[in-house]
């Protein structure tokens, strides 16, 4: 079976709730349907409609399932000439979580550590000498 070629004036002509249209990674998508569906609201999609929605997409870390539900939409491709490569996205999926980079820093520990140590031998050594 072929698969059907849009172009981006095509997809861009889909742009309301009841007719929306977006491309994810050059591919096209009719997730009008999906559009009550959708557990982050309609007004996300409908900034989308008519759009490519790949850093969308990507940027708000959708799951597996999410993934899969989203193939269930697919109704063809990007024509050539309007397909893009260039996005600026960082994919996370959902439940992967940015590893926290250590600094490693002893300082960290060493200066509230001499705080509390000058505490208590001023409370416990130089404090009752004066009396």
């Amino acid at each position: 079976m072929a698969t059907t070629v849009y172009s981006l004036e095509q997809v861009a002509a889909h742009n309301t709730k009841n007719d929306l249209w977006v491309t994810i990674h050059n591919k096209v998508y009719d997730i009008s349907k999906f559009v009550q569906e959708h557990p982050g609201g309609e007004e996300v999609l409908l900034d989308e409609a008519g759009k490519d929605a790949t850093e969308a997409f990507e940027d708000i870390g959708h799951s597996d399932e999410a993934r899969e539900i989203l193939e269930s939409y697919l109704v063809g491709e990007l024509d050539e000439k309007d397909r893009r490569t260039d996005y600026n996205y960082n994919a996370i999926r959902a439940g992967d979580l940015p590893q926290e980079k250590s600094s490693g820093s002893v300082l960290k520990v060493l200066i509230p550590a001499l705080a509390v140590a000058g505490a208590l031998i001023y409370k416990f050594v130089l404090a009752p000498q004066k009396h």
